[in-house]
């Protein structure tokens, strides 16, 4: 991971040389990609940073960094760039001993990269089992999914959980609904109650219903109709590849006391007060709260809101030994962030423990023209659906180029196509062509490639050869980006980039050839590397890598 090592090498450089100076050296650096016609494979932009510092040019700065740092091994030149960057190019031999250590151990290549350990907890979908899984849940389950695989392999504790709103008044209104189609489905003219769901999949639950629900009540019902409902998201996040540590049910909290312990609490730190025989949690006045009003924790009529179970399952959280907290929400919940950052503080939590990822909404298309809604879900449209018409592959990398606070239009008849037009193919195919080359080689060669005996001195001279190598060199620093902007899309812009650059490759240049062994030899092994980082990079999106397509 040269990239990785260094950055640590060249901090540890500029560090000695701030310190010289006589000014602090830096906590961090930040280490991006150059434009492409810069002749260079890192940019810094540390010389301007210190210059501000000692009061002088930062390209005069730059200068003197580029000797200080010149000599460090894997490194072929330091040069500088207006107005005062830090460019340094990697050497051959750094490259080709990068490119050794990633056909080694794939596996382990930008793995266990963080130097301090987080202990997260990361909450995503968490959607109402009163109807299927939606379109938008989709969006949420990549983003938490990938989000987990990424930190994981990072080095971090990641657990996923998916919250289950099972309590409170939406089950006895979703019982009122279902037995509105119970009775329909027996010649009834029991309308479906004002405000209830009114989707088609409900009657299938009723015609479902055992014969004995004609004794049940609406709670019954309701309770039914969960159970059911919520054995349909298991199978769609199944599906969907996506797997979570824990399903946490909101009754849970009821059934230990830990909303009743939680209102305690929050009294007795003198968070609340009474009004209007309602029990409100004083918000405003904390201080850095960015809530715009105090809000109702207790009815007057002695019933809880649903912020205050939400308080309590996160103060259960914490109560686990959790030290950060990651919920994504749907574009809907945006007010929701300032009460929860200031229920985190009310419970003596750092707020900046607690992350809210928001994501915006999904527009399915079909080409051109928009699909507005499903005939069988009602106003919405079921995440089943689009899995079983487009693939769980072309779902989940469509849901993961974007970042999260953009609109996403998700196109039916893209996904489909079995053409570099559509992106997942455009990667996907890399791979399986790859996987051709190397059955090619076996016949050709007379063995498959060897990677255990492969030497570091490659002859991969060629632009197009080193420009693969530069970035296979970047994988482990775009999975910190990752880290950082808590998205999975910095991820599959890397991807897209890294076959683009394979498509060239291989368009000029020839991979097999028994004429010259030894050149073969080599652009395998380039190959091999690129073929494990989309496999390693698609995996950790949930997305396969095939063999053939």
């Amino acid at each position: 991971m040269i990239v990785e090592r260094l950055r640590k090498e060249l901090l540890s450089a500029l560090s000695a040389w701030a310190e010289s100076a006589g000014i602090p050296a830096p906590a961090s650096l930040a280490a991006q990609a150059p434009p492409s016609h810069i002749a260079a494979d890192l940019c810094l932009p540390y010389p301007l940073q210190a210059a501000k510092m000692l009061r002088r040019k930062p390209l005069e700065v730059a200068e003197d960094l580029a000797k200080a740092c010149a000599g460090l091994d894997g490194v072929e030149a330091v040069s500088t760039a207006p107005p005062g960057f830090l460019n340094v190019r990697l050497s051959p031999k750094g490259l080709t001993d990068n490119l050794s250590s990633l056909l080694k151990e794939p596996a382990k290549y930008g793995a266990d990269l963080a130097e301090k350990k987080r202990n997260i907890l990361i909450e995503f979908v968490s959607a109402n089992p009163t109807g299927p899984l939606h379109l938008a849940s989709g969006r949420g389950a990549t983003l938490g999914d990938s989000l987990k695989r990424i930190l994981r392999r990072l080095g971090h504790r990641a657990d996923a959980e998916y919250y289950v709103n099972d309590a409170g008044g939406r089950v006895e209104l979703l019982g009122r609904s279902l037995r509105a189609r119970w009775d329909q489905l027996r010649g009834k003219d029991t309308p479906v109650p004002e405000g209830g769901y009114q989707g088609e999949y409900l009657k299938d639950l009723a015609a479902a219903a055992p014969k004995e629900a004609e004794a049940w009540d609406d709670a019954a019902f309701g309770r039914y109709a969960m159970g059911a409902l919520l054995a349909t998201h298991k199978e769609d996040m199944a599906a969907f590849d996506v797997t979570f540590d824990r399903w946490f049910l909101e009754s849970e909290l009821y059934a230990s006391k830990a909303v009743e312990r939680t209102l305690d609490f929050l009294k007795s730190r003198g968070m609340t007060y009474e009004k209007e025989s309602a029990v409100w949690l004083g918000t405003t006045g904390q201080e850095g709260s960015k809530d715009d009003k105090d809000r109702v924790l207790v009815k007057s009529t002695g019933t809880p809101t649903y912020f205050l179970p939400d308080i309590a399952y996160h103060k259960d959280k914490f109560d686990r030994g959790f030290d950060e907290l990651i919920d994504i929400w749907g574009a809907d919940h945006h007010g929701y962030v300032p009460r929860m950052k200031a229920a985190v503080a009310a419970l003596r939590k750092d707020p900046a423990s607690f992350h809210a990822i928001i994501h915006q909404l999904v527009h399915l298309f079909r080409g051109t023209e928009a699909v507005k809604m499903s005939k069988r879900a009602g106003t919405f449209i079921p995440l089943r659906e689009v899995i079983d018409e487009a693939g769980k592959d072309a779902c989940r990398f469509f849901f993961a180029q974007r970042t999260p606070n953009s609109h996403l239009n998700f196109d039916l008849e893209l996904a489909k196509k079995q053409s570099n037009e559509n992106p997942v193919f455009y990667v996907q195919y890399v791979h399986a062509r790859i996987a051709s080359i190397f059955r090619e080689a076996e016949k050709t060669l007379g063995a498959a490639p060897d990677w255990g005996s492969l030497g570091a001195d490659l002859p991969l001279g060629e632009p197009e050869s080193r420009a693969l190598l530069v970035k296979l060199a970047w994988f482990p620093a775009a999975l910190r980006v990752c880290e950082v902007e808590l998205s999975p899309h910095p991820l599959a812009t890397y991807l897209m980039e890294l076959a683009g650059l394979y498509h060239a490759f291989y368009e000029k240049h020839r991979v097999v050839d028994a004429a010259e062994p030894s050149l073969s030899r080599a652009r395998l092994a380039l190959c091999g590397g690129v073929k494990a980082v989309i496999a390693e990079g698609l995996g950790l999106l949930g997305v396969s890598a095939p063999e053939r397509m």
